[in-house]
């Protein structure tokens, strides 16, 4: 059977890719602890790994890199500042950047997969990020492509990124119709006991299940309610801002 490397989060991007790539291969899945505040994206990429061991061959690796966080400009993932509270088309969102994080984890994705035998690697960086992260646009995949074709010319890998032009909100409709378990994914960014609700990637997490008329299966209703509620209130907050602008 074919087998492919895949950057897991376990978030629902990557997990909605995860379930996408069992339908035809075996998945070996990366998880980086990279000097990121929390753990929860470890625990949950354990969690969906583990109900997607059911559906498919899958491997679960998690790579502990966080001493780069001393090497790296430390923001509000890795350093003191405060996780910002809005969309994540705003400037503050800048403040979530690690620099040069997508290229550092799929050059190690590169060298696992030359040692598996995999020729292909996946990691999920899809069109709502186009704005703010520039690791997660077509010209890095189309670069970092080719960077990987020519540092490994006798074993060839490829790069992909199939959701590059696919928003969250068409992410969460394909994961629906793959029946992902979305109650064991994880986007907080704030990482405490449950979502905060308001950081930039809840708000997205959010306005996807809305805009798919499913309540979002990890929260609790009481949860999903106000979930809506702050949404609703920050979506208002800037539209009125940006028509304050013009």
């Amino acid at each position: 059977m074919e087998s492919v490397v895949l950057i897991l989060s376990g978030g629902i991007d990557s997990s909605t890719l995860l379930f996408h790539l069992l339908q035809r291969c075996e998945v070996h899945c990366l998880t980086f602890h990279y000097g990121q505040k929390h753990s929860k994206e470890v625990e949950y990429s354990g969690k969906i790994v583990g109900y997607a061991s059911k559906l498919g061959r899958v491997r679960h690796i998690v790579v502990d890199i966080s001493s780069i966080k001393d090497l790296i400009s430390k923001g509000s993932l890795t350093g003191e500042e405060e996780i910002p509270k809005a969309f994540y088309t705003e400037e503050t969102q800048k403040r979530t950047i690690v620099p040069n994080r997508n290229m550092i984890l799929l050059s190690i994705a590169g060298g696992y997969a030359v040692k598996e035998g995999a020729k292909e690697i996946y990691y999920a960086a899809h069109k709502s990020d186009y704005s703010i992260y520039p690791d997660c646009r077509k010209e890095f995949v189309k670069a970092l492509d080719t960077a990987l074709y020519l540092g490994n010319l006798w074993t060839p890998i490829e790069l992909r990124a199939p959701f590059i032009d696919k928003t969250k909100t068409e992410i969460v409709a394909l994961g629906l119709k793959l029946k992902v378990p979305y109650e064991l994914t994880w986007s907080c960014y704030s990482g405490g006991e449950r979502p905060c609700l308001s950081c930039g990637t809840c708000l997205e997490r959010t306005e996807a299940f809305l805009e798919n008329d499913v309540r979002d299966p990890l929260l609790t209703e009481e949860e999903w309610d106000r979930a809506v509620e702050i949404y609703e209130r920050m979506k208002n907050r800037l539209e009125s801002t940006q028509i304050g602008k013009e």
